[in-house]
């Protein structure tokens, strides 16, 4: 399956700033790309990339007051499965984790897995099947406490919040859901990248980019969508972290006004 992908993205910068920004593909995705992102900043800024503590492509640019554009697209090979669904597998040890994985335990900016979350984790699923069951259980109930709107978006949300007012967009379903498994001692991580319409009715709202987790069991990382609750075709990552704060899409150190937003995501239909 053939994946096409793409955004237009504009910031109007108050005064100088620099933004950092996360906006290209996972490095775990290069080998299935067709060609290379066309990937373009007007005005033609300099601009570099490296990459941060968690692997992920993390770019930075200057620019002069008025707008500044970011746009790519391009197109991916996908295997075109669902997520993967395997009961089997376990929770590891928090002894025997890789280092990699224990940041993933702990509590983060939006997700406070050290707060009263925690007692109330454990008399909610403390007597569920250790393991894959746990985790899904876990998303059973985001996925029927939090109700998903756009309004209710904000970027100070945190997992406690979204718990209390039972309302979000889906980086707050990821939230709630990662910081109930961290409280379960379950490494999580917030996972950020396309995720288009593909196998299920086409959603007519905008396009946006989507918000998922991933969790450690028996060795490797497993995706769950706390707010669609069924596999799903076509993910191409773009970031992961601890929460939305490690992996934003873009951060001015400088005010700045979005003005243009267009995430487009589609599978290439052969002719």
């Amino acid at each position: 399956m053939l994946i096409s992908f793409g955004f237009d993205i504009a910031l109007r910068l108050e005064s100088e700033a620099t933004v950092l920004f996360y906006l290209k593909l996972h490095p775990s995705r290069f080998r299935d790309l067709v060609s290379p992102e066309q990937f373009e900043i007007e005005p033609k800024y300099h601009f570099d990339e490296f990459l941060d503590g968690y692997g992920n492509r993390c770019g930075r640019v200057h620019g002069k007051p008025g707008t500044i554009r970011f746009t790519n697209r391009g197109i991916i090979r996908d295997r075109g499965e669902l997520d993967a669904l395997v009961p089997q597998a376990r929770q590891e040890e928090i002894f025997g984790l890789p280092t990699e994985a224990v940041v993933y335990l702990l509590p983060s900016r939006y997700c406070e897995s050290d707060s009263e979350l925690a007692s109330f984790t454990w008399e909610k699923f403390g007597t569920t099947q250790v393991g894959w069951q746990r985790v899904q259980a876990i998303v059973n109930f985001v996925h029927n406490h939090v109700s998903f709107g756009y309004e209710h978006a904000h970027h100070m949300k945190s997992a406690h919040d979204v718990y209390e007012s039972g309302t979000g967009v889906c980086r707050d379903f990821a939230h709630l859901a990662l910081t109930l498994c961290r409280c379960m001692g379950i490494p999580a991580r917030y996972c950020t990248g396309y995720l288009g319409d593909i196998g299920v009715p086409p959603d007519p709202a905008p396009m946006d980019f989507s918000g998922w987790f991933e969790v450690y069991l028996s060795g490797q990382w497993y995706t769950f969508d706390a707010r669609h609750n069924t596999p799903r075709i076509g993910r191409i990552l773009m970031a992961t972290g601890r929460d939305a704060a490690d992996v934003a899409l873009t951060t001015s150190f400088g005010r700045m006004t979005l003005t243009k937003f267009e995430v487009v995501t589609n599978e290439v239909v052969m002719a």
